[in-house]
């Protein structure tokens, strides 16, 4: 075709255009990579662009992933799709960090809407799956066995959804949301952040919630854990809470964890709250849950690490049974926390129920 030929089919599709209405603006196709045990998952998510996918089939990976690209999906295959730690040493500071998973925003700027799905991560020296500034990330279906803190963690972030995943044998929390790890500071609000249909089991803590705001815990099941819930505030400003425990299976949490520098040894622990304000526990089935560390019972209220008391707390709607030293355990000094219409055979003090 000559140059002539091709001027005069722009000029007719322009004419054309002009005539019926512009044609919609070409939008580049998002697209999927498959990667493969064996070649680099990192060179591929570099390499994708933001509504791409980068699809994991199964089999091991032994590296750390980094995610900074908004609107990626990393996805793998389902349990059999493992990241594991990588045998050499690599500038990748997701790896240095000790994270399998790190899905990584700025000072500045929030990564955004990136999905982590469909996967195994075990065996990390700190988190399974690492999130820090991100807006919108949602994690579901991950399975985050034995790693040496957290099986999935989160800091300094709002709007995340975590779904439907498994953490079993973390050193620490299966699911850890924070304001800030290292920072002694006010809660922030999550702007919503849903932790939803999660089984957490055989950790120190199935799910820990420090100094945040707005978000929802409904509809887990933890067992085996050391202590079900923690929700931690202190007396910083704002104050932790302002949040909803709900609709929980929280059975038989056991297992006997020793103390820490900031925690006195921990077994037999529900849903503990502490420090916390203006929170709602509500709708829960807890049962079995019996020890003698100083929150040891089914729901439990006590002052912060640092002595602050609870206020507003509402405690309503919830079944309990075997727990012990007590199904409802008030060892909080705070005046204004409630206890309604719940179903149990004990409280400390007596007249809870």
């Amino acid at each position: 075709m000559t140059k002539c030929h091709i001027a005069f089919l722009a000029c007719t599709a322009a004419l054309i255009g002009t005539g019926l209405g512009a044609a919609p603006p070409v939008v580049a196709a998002h697209r999927t990579h498959v990667v493969f045990p064996g070649e680099s998952i990192q060179k591929v998510v570099d390499a994708a662009e933001s509504g791409d996918t980068v699809l994991l089939t199964p089999g091991t990976y032994r590296e750390s992933v980094r995610v900074s690209t908004s609107g990626l999906t990393l996805r793998g295959m389902g349990r059999n799709t493992v990241i594991a730690p990588g045998t050499k040493k690599t500038a990748n500071p997701c790896a240095e960090d000790g994270n399998g998973i790190c899905v990584v925003g700025t000072k500045d700027r929030n990564v955004e809407g990136v999905t982590v799905a469909s996967l195994t991560v075990t065996g990390f020296a700190k988190s399974g799956v690492f999130a820090l500034a991100t807006d919108g990330l949602t994690v579901r279906n991950v399975t985050a066995v034995k790693n040496g803190v957290w099986g999935i963690a989160q800091e300094r972030s709002v709007r995340g959804v975590f779904r439907k995943n498994i953490a079993r044998d973390n050193g620490d929390a299966g699911l850890f949301l924070a304001n800030a790890i290292k920072a002694e500071e006010g809660a922030a609000d999550t702007e919503g952040t849903v932790v939803a249909r999660n089984r957490l089991e055989g950790n120190r803590i199935g799910i820990t919630v420090r100094r945040l705001r707005n978000l929802t815990v409904a509809d887990n099941l933890m067992t085996g854990n050391c202590a079900g819930v923690f929700v931690v505030g202190d007396e910083n400003k704002p104050r932790a809470g302002a949040l909803t425990v709900r609709d929980n299976l929280v059975e038989r949490n056991n297992k006997s964890c020793p103390k820490t520098e900031r925690l006195d040894a921990l077994q037999g622990s529900g849903i503990v709250l502490t420090g916390t304000e203006d929170t709602l526990v509500t709708g829960n089935r807890v049962t079995d849950n019996a020890g003698k560390s100083s929150m040891s019972g089914g729901i439990v209220l006590v002052k912060s690490f640092v002595g602050t008391p609870g206020e507003r707390n509402r405690i309503t709607g919830n079944q309990l049974s075997g727990n012990a030293p007590a199904d409802l355990v008030n060892a909080d000094t705070g005046k204004s926390n409630t206890f309604e219409g719940n179903s149990c055979g004990a409280s400390k003090p007596a007249g809870l129920c």
